[in-house]
């Protein structure tokens, strides 16, 4: 649900206590009993042309039971809801978010049965604007197909505040056919941004479907910040491609649905700067890209062009074509990529779809890499996994 910038005055039929308290009767048939009652509907936040924000809105009959709540903002979007079970009350799902008028309109009948003198009531109130709004970005994309390894990824352009993300963990949901279980970890992203990640405990089953719920409007992500929207989208799993590289035998072997299917010759990192080990994702793909030496801490000493990029790591442990290397498989000499020919290359980057995982082995390097520095969440086991997640 996006939020827009909503109306500054507020029209407002009563107000009580910081609470909205209307109602119009018209006749209504009852048992003897309640026939003559009626109720009161209060509608909650109050009146005022800046409702504070960090609150659901609740709608509550005084004397009777609610037989009809619609809220809209002022964008047309409905605010979903429950009616408590005695019928007395109803409460928005999520809060309220910044700088929106609703528009909350209900009806009720009188008596503990409902049957008594129906009321009803409108009311509208505006909401504060947030000092500052936290925007998110999302991988994969809605409606992308992916591989068995892919997390989802949400990255947050502002800080959130420890303090802050359970109530924000909560409002995320995943939800897969077939059923996957799966944990929320909280990253430290390359970037410096933070981010929070959901993987699945194992790769995922090929053909999954995956629908992601993010209920964030309204709630306050700390240090100035709130979210104003909600999330929604989805992508499904694709084939079961993966790859792994054995450093010594300078050889990637190619596997579908676990059964090996081709092999391509490499170099990969020499012993001065050798390929990082360990389960890597495809974070993304190109099919030209020029390799610049500064960009991983080496300085001007090249800049040369490759084609059938394939990125691992976000500090720059990359899959491609390598045409000035005369020793592909046959030396270890990169500075940490795996080199191929232009066609082997090719042939990597057409296998491997974005998602799916490319493991390391054998390799001398010794350094872990940090789950933020790419999409690496299965550097790390299951049970290290979940010890990132806020909700303890």
């Amino acid at each position: 649900m996006h939020v827009g910038s909503g109306r500054r005055s507020v029209l407002l039929a009563a107000a009580l206590l910081g609470s909205l308290a209307l109602s119009a009767c018209s006749g209504g048939a009852g048992d003897s009993a309640d026939a003559g009652k009626e109720t009161r509907i209060t509608v909650t936040p109050g009146g005022g042309k800046e409702v504070a924000l960090g609150s659901p809105i609740s709608v509550k009959a005084d004397g009777g039971r609610l037989t009809d709540v619609q809220v809209k903002d002022d964008k047309g979007h409905e605010v979903p809801g429950r009616l408590a079970d005695d019928g007395a009350s109803w409460t928005s799902d999520g809060k309220v978010g910044p700088k929106t008028t609703y528009t909350v309109r209900s009806t009720a009948k009188g008596g503990r049965s409902g049957k008594g003198k129906e009321s009803s009531a409108t009311a509208t109130f505006s909401t504060q604007e947030a000092p500052k709004v936290n925007k998110l970005d999302f991988v994969p994309g809605d409606g992308q197909t992916v591989g068995t390894g892919m997390p989802v990824s949400i990255l947050f352009d502002h800080p959130v505040d420890k303090s802050k993300r359970a109530e924000i963990e909560k409002s995320l949901k995943v939800t897969t056919t077939p059923k996957v279980e799966g944990a929320w970890g909280w990253v430290k992203d390359w970037s410096g941004q933070d981010r929070v990640d959901w993987r699945p405990k194992d790769p995922w089953p090929a053909g999954t479907k995956v629908a992601v719920n993010g209920g964030l409007n309204g709630i306050d992500s700390g240090e100035g910040g709130w979210f104003a929207r909600n999330y929604d989208f989805g992508f499904t799993i694709g084939a079961d491609h993966k790859a792994v590289i054995d450093v010594p035998s300078h050889t990637l072997t190619m596997y579908e649905n676990g059964k090996a299917v081709g092999s391509v010759k490499g170099s990969a990192g020499s012993p001065v700067d050798p390929t990082r080990g360990g389960i890597h994702t495809v974070r993304s793909k190109n099919a030209a890209e020029t390799m610049d030496s500064s960009t991983i801490g080496h300085g001007n000493e090249w800049m040369l062009d490759s084609q059938w990029v394939t990125h691992l790591t976000a500090s720059g442990t990359f899959l491609h074509s390598a045409p000035w290397n005369q020793s592909i498989g046959v030396e270890n000499n990169s500075h940490g990529c795996f080199g191929m020919t232009t066609p082997d290359a090719k042939r990597v980057y057409d296998f491997l779809p974005v998602g799916s995982t490319v493991e390391v082995k054998n390799t001398a390097s010794t350094k872990v890499t940090d789950v933020g520095n790419g999409l690496e969440v299965w550097q790390e086991t299951w049970e290290q996994w979940q010890k990132r997640s806020a909700l303890k």
